[in-house]
C-alpha cells in the first residue's frame, strides 16, 4: 500500500478517536423527577417447538379471482385475490412460469473425486452483469421434465448424457414467483454440436468441481441454481467417500 494512503487512513482514525460526544444533561424537571416509573409488563415470547420436519400434503389457498395483467413470451403476471389456508384474505401479484430444468453435467471419467462440470457464461440483464451458471431453460407446456432437461443441455452446450437423475427441486423466489427449478444430475457425457437460440450468446467451459467450490466461496459465482446444485453434489460426493 502507498505511504500516502496509509497516512490518510491513520489520520482519519485519529480524528474518529478524538471526537468527544457531549455529556447527557443530568438536570431533570421537578415533574419528571417526581414521576414514578411505570412497571413495564414483560412480554412472553413463544419458544420454538422442537420437532422433526415431516413431508406433508401441501395446503393450498382458495382462489377468489385471478386476472392476467401481463402476458409475455416466457411468463405471465397475475393479480390474484385469495383466502390463505390460515383464513387471511389478501391480494397478490404473482409471476406464473411453467418451470425450469437445470442441468449439472458432470464428466468424472478421469477423476471421480474432482470431476469436471459444464458451466456457461452469459449476460443477464436483470443482474446487469455476466454470470457463470449451470445450463438451464424453461420446460415447455406438456413437456416431460427429463426431456426438457435433455433438450436444454443439447441446445446450449451440444452435450448429451447417458445417465440422468433428479438432484433437487425448489422454488426460486416464492414470495412473488411461481417458478419451480428442477436440478438434474447428468453423467456419462457425450460431445455434440450446440444449437443455442438466436438471443443466446453463451460461452461454455469445463471447470473442476474444486475450482467451482472455490469461486463460490470467493463470491465469484452469484447464480442461485448453480450454487445450490454444486454444493448439494459436492455434499453427496463427500458422503459417498465416508461410507
Amino acid at each position: 500500500m502507498p505511504k500516502k494512503v496509509k497516512a490518510a487512513k491513520s489520520a482519519a482514525a485519529t480524528k474518529v478517536k478524538s471526537v468527544k460526544f457531549p455529556k447527557a444533561k443530568a438536570a431533570k424537571s421537578r415533574k419528571a423527577a417526581s414521576a414514578k416509573p411505570k412497571a413495564s409488563k414483560a412480554r412472553k415470547t413463544k419458544k420454538a417447538v422442537k420437532a422433526p420436519v415431516s413431508v406433508v400434503q401441501p395446503e393450498t389457498a382458495e382462489l377468489l379471482s385471478s386476472e392476467v395483467v401481463y402476458q409475455g413470451r416466457v411468463f405471465r403476471v397475475c393479480h390474484d385475490k385469495i383466502i390463505e389456508p390460515g383464513g387471511l384474505t389478501t391480494e397478490l401479484d404473482v409471476i406464473r412460469h411453467n418451470g425450469s430444468a437445470v442441468i449439472l453435467a458432470v464428466d468424472s471419467s478421469k477423476n471421480k473425486k474432482n470431476p469436471w462440470i459444464v458451466i456457461e457464461r452469459q449476460y443477464r440483464h436483470a443482474a446487469n452483469q455476466f454470470l457463470w451458471e449451470l445450463p438451464a431453460g424453461k420446460i415447455e407446456p406438456g413437456e416431460d421434465d427429463v426431456a426438457g432437461a435433455k433438450r436444454e443441455l443439447s441446445e446450449e452446450t451440444g452435450y448429451s448424457a447417458k445417465k440422468w437423475k433428479l438432484l433437487v427441486q425448489y422454488f426460486a423466489s416464492p414470495g412473488f414467483l411461481g417458478e419451480t427449478m428442477k436440478i438434474f444430475l447428468a453423467e456419462g457425457l457425450v460431445v455434440g454440436d450446440a444449437h443455442p437460440e438466436a438471443d443466446e450468446q453463451i460461452e461454455i467451459r469445463l471447470v473442476k468441481l474444486s475450482d467451482i467450490l472455490r469461486l463460490i466461496q470467493q463470491g465469484a459465482i452469484l447464480d442461485g441454481k448453480t450454487i445450490t446444485g454444486v454444493l448439494l453434489y459436492a455434499r453427496s460426493l463427500a458422503g459417498k467417500r465416508k461410507k
